[in-house]
């Protein structure tokens, strides 16, 4: 006897190659990983002092990656030898995300869960939340969980959309309407958060601001890059205190 259903497991087969084909529904994240990615490596090689000649710099990390989708990030993560811990709220994500971390031969702890139900106190490293916070119905429990997670000098990533009206037009009305990048109804304006507001939150939670980087889209050459300019897209870093 067996419990597996061939049917559920072709379907999330097809999830799965859904979500890592990057010129799929994910296109955008597959745009996005390299920059954030890069971001993500540099900051963690320097906090932490690691070496950065080392093939798995990240080996004496634990990373928890709060809304994990599919595995893109945990994935090239544990390849530089972070132990990576991957959460979501969503069961089919989990699913394919353990399906192609099993095709791929990679350790990745996946969990289908909210932080708030994670039974982990004061164990990880690192925090990824990216492209997360604008879609909770509380930031401030949500951050206040994340407080409750991350060791102290551990370093927490928020990669989100500013609050503005440049904001509204490219990342609404550019992004869903009139490029059609993302579904209708992906954001909702009301639930961005300026830096400023990210900060207020994360302090209240123990968790002290230690650099804010723009994310900028080159039409052209179809790659983010690096700014100074954080009035639309930017990710956030902060130390526990």
């Amino acid at each position: 006897m067996t419990t597996v259903d061939k049917k559920e497991i072709e379907k999330f087969s097809k999830l799965a190659r859904d979500w890592w084909n990057p010129k799929g529904k994910f296109k955008p994240l597959h745009l996005f990983n390299p920059v954030r990615l890069a971001f993500i490596k540099e900051k963690l090689i320097s906090h932490y002092h690691l070496d950065s000649k080392s093939p798995n710099p990240l080996k004496e990390l634990k990373i928890l990656d709060i809304g994990c989708g599919g595995g893109l990030l945990c994935e090239p993560l544990q390849r530089l030898g972070a132990a990576m811990t991957g959460i979501d709220a969503s069961k089919d994500n989990i699913e394919v995300a353990k399906l192609h971390s099993k095709e791929m031969n990679l350790n990745i702890e996946y969990v289908h869960c909210s932080p708030e139900n994670l039974k982990i106190k004061n164990e990880f490293d690192v925090i990824l939340n990216m492209e997360v916070v604008e879609h909770v119905s509380d930031v401030n429990l949500f951050i206040e969980n994340c407080s409750k997670l991350i060791k102290k000098n551990g370093i927490m990533f928020i990669a989100t959309i500013n609050k503005n009206l440049k904001s509204f037009i490219f990342a609404i009305l550019g992004a869903e309407y009139i490029l059609r990048w993302l579904p209708v109804g992906t954001h909702d304006w009301d639930k961005f958060l300026t830096p400023e507001d990210l900060e207020i939150i994360a302090s209240k939670n123990n968790f002290e601001t230690d650099e804010i980087v723009g994310m900028k889209f080159n039409l052209l050459s179809k790659q983010w890059f690096r700014s100074s300019d954080s009035s639309v897209n930017y990710i956030s870093t902060f130390l526990k205190v």
